[in-house]
């Protein structure tokens, strides 16, 4: 089976993948990332814009490279709640005939990393800055800097990609 992921970012195509791996270990898959599908502003804003940056990935994905079995979508967000910035994912996951999507869990950023985001800078930016990384976003992200690894950015990301794939492993339901 191919999937094809809009994305170039190693965290989210190792997140697909193991997604995709455990939640139908029978079958094998071929992720594919896919380039140049971006066209939204660089960060997010909101759930709802979130999630439709990320089903707009899946979309453009599958207009792109229609002969595939699934199109992801990987999109991360942030969000203003109670005068913190929270953080979170959407993964959307096109198929032929359905769609599924998840959402990652949210954690808060640390105010000096919201404020550069408020800014205009992109989270990952954002966070190479404050704790002096280089391309965190493409390997263990805000979540890992945050915990010390103990839940990277592939381990949130994976878990949403297997809440995205409920509706293909229970068609009959959806």
């Amino acid at each position: 089976m191919k999937v094809v992921v809009a994305s170039k970012n190693p965290v989210k195509l190792r997140a697909v993948s193991l997604g995709f791996q455990r939640m139908f270990p029978e079958q094998e898959f071929l992720v594919e990332e896919l380039v140049g599908v971006e066209g939204n502003s660089s960060q997010p804003r909101g759930d709802q814009e979130t999630l439709q940056y990320a089903r707009d990935r899946a979309e453009r994905a599958a207009g792109l490279i229609p002969r595939a079995d699934y199109w992801v979508g990987v999109e991360g967000g942030v969000e203003d709640q109670d005068g913190q910035m929270a953080a979170f994912a959407w993964i959307v996951v096109k198929g032929k005939y359905q769609m599924g999507k998840g959402r990652t869990g949210a954690f808060f950023l640390p105010e000096s990393v919201a404020n550069l985001v408020r800014q205009g800078k992109e989270l990952g930016e954002a966070d190479d800055i404050v704790f002096g990384r280089s391309n965190s976003k493409q390997a263990n992200g805000a979540i890992g800097i945050l915990t010390g690894d103990v839940v990277d950015r592939t381990q949130l990301y994976e878990q949403a990609v297997i809440l995205a794939l409920i509706p293909f492993k229970n068609p009959q339901l959806y």
